[in-house]
């Protein structure tokens, strides 16, 4: 059910890669992978997980509210992510050279969907 809204994101984005619903947990719930050879987007969103799950943490402390979005841009990859609720997020993967606004702006558009479909 996730799966359709993941590959729409990822089809969409200009050097898409993959995307994935995870918990703050590191569980991932769906995977959509476009790309299989460039990089192993569970374990990229796991490890990232953890860093999401600080940012929280920080936020909180400082009360600058909620986080709604995180991204990294790394020689070889750019992630997206963005919270979906208060336990889960959507990571979406692409090439340093994608397009990373629209990657934001279709991450935010599936939110509601990816929401009702929790």
């Amino acid at each position: 059910m996730f799966a359709e809204t993941l590959r729409k994101v990822v089809d969409n984005v200009d050097g898409g890669i993959a995307a994935v619903i995870m918990g703050l947990d590191g569980i991932p719930v769906e995977t959509y992978v476009r790309q299989q050879d460039r990089v192993d987007v569970n374990t990229v969103a796991m490890e990232f997980s953890f860093i999401l799950t600080q940012v929280r943490k920080a936020g909180d402390s400082l009360a600058v509210g909620n986080l709604e979005e995180f991204s990294v841009k790394a020689q070889r990859l750019t992630l997206v992510c963005r919270m979906i609720s208060p336990q889960y997020f959507v990571a979406i993967a692409m090439a340093p050279e994608g397009n990373f606004g629209k990657a934001r702006y279709l991450a935010r558009l599936a939110t509601p969907t990816l929401v009702a479909q929790l």
